[in-house]
């Protein structure tokens, strides 16, 4: 079994503190949502993890199945494992999506030849029009298609442990739901040699786990995980809101002074 193990975590960006010593442990087959109040840390969190220039590291660990995840390049991070659906997914001129998943492919010692069958076989289990296969990676896609076109490269790239960051916006609801069960599948059977998937989703909305049902909970807030519960935490918080948990400013609600192609606020 699959486990990534979030333990301390401290990181900051700018001279802000941000993470505030973050404890998270998901395993595979499981679904984890982290829910919190703009600039409590959530999509830094998902950068940290995934290796983002410009987030200092000052404390703690995050290992996958005992690998040291922090002292990796981001690149040797996604052949370890792990992925990220980007809250604004970028537009990579000139990279075509087919590409792209065929040199991941050749990256992790795959035959390169087979990904173009995964790949319209995928487009077409989650409606994503083929002739997008071949275009420029989310240029001229519209904010759907690109949370599709996430959703697409994870089914073929199969990680162990995907972090899904505020996958629900820009989605309809007949979008949400198809990704959703798509990705709640994956959580529920083998994939090849892969255990089930393990996911980490960031949202502040219950909608999309009306879809993707959460095992966990987490609420970060402060740069902290406050509170972990069951499904009816994200229900409870649809209700009530965060009041309880931001009653001081939250240190990560600086503006996040990078300015690069990867840049969005912190949330």
């Amino acid at each position: 079994m699959t486990e990534l193990v979030i333990e301390g975590l401290r990181a900051r960006v700018g001279g802000t503190e941000v993470l505030q010593g973050v404890d998270i442990t998901v395993r595979s087959g499981e679904v984890h949502a982290v829910m919190g109040p703009n600039g409590s840390g959530k999509s830094t969190l998902s950068h940290v993890l995934m290796g983002r220039p410009g987030y200092e590291v000052t404390g703690g660990t995050a290992r996958l199945d005992g690998v040291d995840l922090l002292g990796l390049e981001t690149w040797e991070r996604a052949k370890a494992g792990l992925f990220l659906a980007m809250q604004y997914p970028i537009e990579v001129p000139g990279v075509s999506l087919v590409d792209m998943l065929e040199s991941s492919a050749v990256a992790a010692g795959r035959d390169r030849s087979a990904v173009s069958a995964e790949l319209a076989a995928e487009a077409d289990r989650i409606g994503f029009d083929r002739r997008f296969l071949d275009r420029a990676l989310n240029v001229d896609l519209s904010g759907g298609e690109q949370k599709r076109n996430e959703t697409l490269q994870m089914g073929v790239l199969n990680p162990a442990i995907a972090i899904l960051d505020e996958l629900d916006s820009g989605l309809d609801v007949d979008g949400l739901r198809t990704i959703s069960e798509h990705i709640e599948a994956a959580t529920n059977a083998t994939r090849g040699d892969r255990d089930p998937l393990g996911v980490l989703v960031i949202t502040h909305y219950s909608r999309l786990l009306e879809q993707l049902r959460p095992d966990v909970v987490h609420v970060l807030a402060q740069g902290r995980i406050q509170t972990t519960g069951g499904p009816e935490l994200a229900d409870e918080l649809e209700r009530t809101g965060y009041a309880e948990w931001t009653a001081a400013p939250a240190a990560a609600s600086a503006p996040d002074p990078m300015a690069d192609p990867f840049a969005d606020p912190l949330a």
